[in-house]
């Protein structure tokens, strides 16, 4: 099967690509940055709609169609809303939810000519927002509406599903304000336990879907 991962360079995204491998799929990774050379790949900036369709069309011919897209880039801004400048806030907006749209509708036909599975990422903080993330929030909110509706529009050519991951060991946190940064004590989740899940979504057979995965911490504060 040929898996497309936005995000793959990284986090998440890296650990989905890793463990699409070891069940002898391919990954096509789209990501800004290149991620590890054993992954094909396509680097793109998903806040941009041209590039991100471009990514997607370039990788899906050369690879000869997608059976399967797991949109796991993302991105965040913290701070109160009148402290963070319009253009990051917004940027977030365009890459977490515009460019997830973007990537599944470049790829709806080619997913449509094999039935394929489309897994969007969203959070817990799409499900119950926190102070001090209004842009993140905001745009997994709109994943999480996103997603919901795909699952209605694309029943019966198309599998759905939306997973909601909680916070995990990964770079994401990296360059923050310390008061943005997730303590010794969070016990975090390891990506890779979380991409479990996604190869699990994504095994199912036609006509079989997980609709829903929450994933997170045993001691995840924003859940529920």
């Amino acid at each position: 099967m040929n898996i497309l991962i936005t995000g793959g360079a990284s986090g998440l995204g890296l650990a989905t690509a890793e463990a699409v491998e070891k069940e002898g799929w391919r990954a096509l990774v789209v990501d800004v940055r290149a991620p590890d050379q054993r992954f094909e790949h396509v680097t793109a900036d998903l806040s941009d709609r041209g590039e991100a369709e471009r990514a997607v069309r370039e990788l899906a011919e050369r690879a000869g169609g997608l059976d399967g897209v797991v949109t796991a880039a993302g991105i965040d801004a913290c701070g109160r809303m009148e402290d963070v400048p319009a253009d990051d806030w917004e940027r977030v907006i365009k890459v977490n939810l515009l460019g997830t749209a973007s990537v599944i509708r470049a790829a709806l036909p080619y997913l449509k000519h094999t039935r394929g599975k489309i897994v969007t990422c969203a959070s817990t903080l799409g499900l119950r927002p926190l102070s001090d993330a209004s842009a993140y929030s905001a745009s997994k909110f709109g994943v999480v509406g996103l997603t919901r509706a795909l699952a209605v529009e694309l029943r019966g050519e198309v599998g759905v599903t939306l997973l909601v991951p909680g916070g995990m060991r990964t770079s994401f946190f990296d360059g923050r304000p310390e008061q943005y940064k997730p303590g010794p004590e969070a016990g975090l989740n390891d990506p890779a336990d979380v991409a479990q899940t996604v190869v699990f979504a994504l095994r199912q057979p036609t006509g079989c879907e997980v609709r829903e995965l929450v994933v997170c911490p045993s001691t995840e504060t924003s859940w529920p």
